[in-house]
Parts: C-alpha cells; structure tokens; sequence
C-alpha cells in the first residue's frame, strides 16, 4: 500500500505541467493558483489532523514555501519558452543532482566508497538523459539554449533549497503535516509579494490567477501522499517515485499537447528518459 501512495505524487505531479499549460495565465498567476489550491488542502488536513508546530519551525517552514515558489515559476516560465517535453526532464535532473549533492555535502547521507561510486554514477546518467532529451535538430520550432539552461538551473535552487530545509535540525523532528501549512503560506506569500513588486494589484482582477486552483488541489493531494508515502517507505524511495512524474509530463507534452518533435528529437527524448529514470533508481541503493 505503501508504494501505490507514494506513487500518487508522480501522477499528480506529472499531470500538473500538462493542465496548467492547457489553462493557461501567466507563469506567476499558474503558481498563484497552485498556492492557493494547495493551502486550501493544507488547511483542511489542518484541521482535520490537529498537529501541533512551534513558531521557529512555522517561520522556517513559510521560508522554505517561498522558495518553492521560485522553482515553480522558473519550471512554468521554461515550459512557455521551450516546452514541456523540454523543460520536465531538464527540471527533474537539476532537483535530483541538487538533493543528492546536498546529502552528501551538507549530511553525510553517503558514507561508503560503494554508495560515493554508485551514486555518482547514478548522477552521471541523470545529467546524460537531461541532455539528450534537449537535443534539437535544424527543423526544431523551439531549441534548447544555453540561457535557457541556465536560468531554469538557477531558479531551480529554489526547490533545491525547499526539499534541504526540513533535513536541517530546526524541522528534523516537526511532524510532516504540521509544516505543510506554513509551507503552503510561504508559496502564496512568495508569489503574492512577486506579483505586487512587478504587476501591482491589478493582478488579483486577471481570470488566470484563479484558473489553476485545480492545479493547487492535485499539488495538495500529492504533498500530502508523499508525506504519507515516505513515512510508509522512507524518504529517499518516496523522493524517487514522485520523480517519476517525468514520464508523464515529458510524454504528455508530445502526445497531449502536441508539442513537435522530430523523428531524431523523439529518439533522443527516449532514451534519455530511460538514463533519467535508470539514475533516478540507481541513487536508491547508494
């Protein structure tokens, strides 16, 4: 039973870029929607669970949501610019690099010479199926930059920064669903302060700042299965499984919406998805 939750967080999280993207908005009015989605599940397990959290770790944990809102933002401003099928891959690979390096830097997650070699290996295939699923031919109608690359990289250290924060002793031992409120806060918090700096409040007026919240109720329900999952099977194998959701959403992105691939394009995205997922799995057994 386990496995089967942990798996909901791919599914939902996989479906997510591909519902977004149909409905449209901006890429701050998709997190805007996501956030408040998600804390109107938060709230309900909220009250439906009662935990109790102190104010450091609630702070904290508002702090780690805004970070999030970051790397949501950067994920939804690549897929506008080269696609889903693109962007999902790239994503994935710079979360698990990131995670897995801040393991074993920052908390010694890997302490043998056969768990350093496996893992870095794992790496390796990750960062090699990331790449070849960006392989663009000449008759691309949108090729992967270097700018590209780069700016999905660097706003992607907001979600690298939100999966550290609850390792760090300040939320080690705050039960998982008592952080998931203020988590949720800090994403709406995030992108509201965004918002107001760059728009004003005439952005509360656009339709697309609401048009998401269904996206924020999955992003919900597959936060609160992966809280659930990974206390039935470990974090690090709960981790793995939601990273699945690039299968999804990178497929999706081709075969739901539409996005154009060259026969030499599409060859490489498969492959590549295989060395993704083959990595992905590999870092379990380091």
């Amino acid at each position: 039973m386990g496995y089967l939750i942990a798996l909901i967080p791919a599914v939902c999280w996989g479906i997510i870029p591909l519902f977004t993207t149909k409905v449209g908005g901006s890429s701050s009015n998709q997190v805007f929607g996501i956030g408040l989605g998600a804390l109107i599940v938060s709230i309900i397990s909220m009250l439906l669970m009662r935990p109790s959290i102190d104010l450091v770790p609630f702070v904290v944990a508002v702090i780690s949501g805004a970070c999030w809102s970051v790397g949501q933002f950067g994920q939804f401003a690549s897929m506008k610019k080269i696609g889903v099928s693109n962007t999902m891959p790239l994503s994935t690979a710079f979360q698990l690099i990131g995670n897995t390096l801040i393991g074993v830097c920052i908390f010694h997650e890997w302490t043998g010479t056969k768990q350093v070699v496996i893992g870095f290996i794992a790496l390796a295939l990750v960062v090699i199926g990331a790449m070849l699923t960006s392989i663009t031919d000449k008759s691309a109608g949108k090729s992967v930059t270097i700018k590209d690359i780069l700016f999905l990289l660097v706003t992607t250290l907001g979600y690298i920064v939100y999966s550290a924060f609850p390792r760090f002793p300040v939320l080690a031992h705050t039960d998982s669903i008592a952080i998931y409120l203020p988590e949720t806060i800090g994403i709406l918090l995030g992108v509201t302060v965004y918002q107001l700096m760059t728009e004003g409040p005439k952005v509360f007026k656009q339709r697309g700042q609401y048009a998401n919240i269904l996206s924020g109720l999955l992003w919900g329900v597959a936060g609160l299965s992966y809280i659930f999952g990974a206390r039935a099977i470990g974090i690090t194998v709960a981790f793995i499984f939601s990273q699945m959701n690039v299968l999804i959403s990178t497929l999706g992105g081709i075969y739901f919406l539409k996005e154009t691939k060259s026969p030499f394009e599409m060859r490489y995205t498969i492959i590549g998805l295989c060395f993704v997922v083959v990595g992905a799995v590999l870092t379990v057994f380091a």
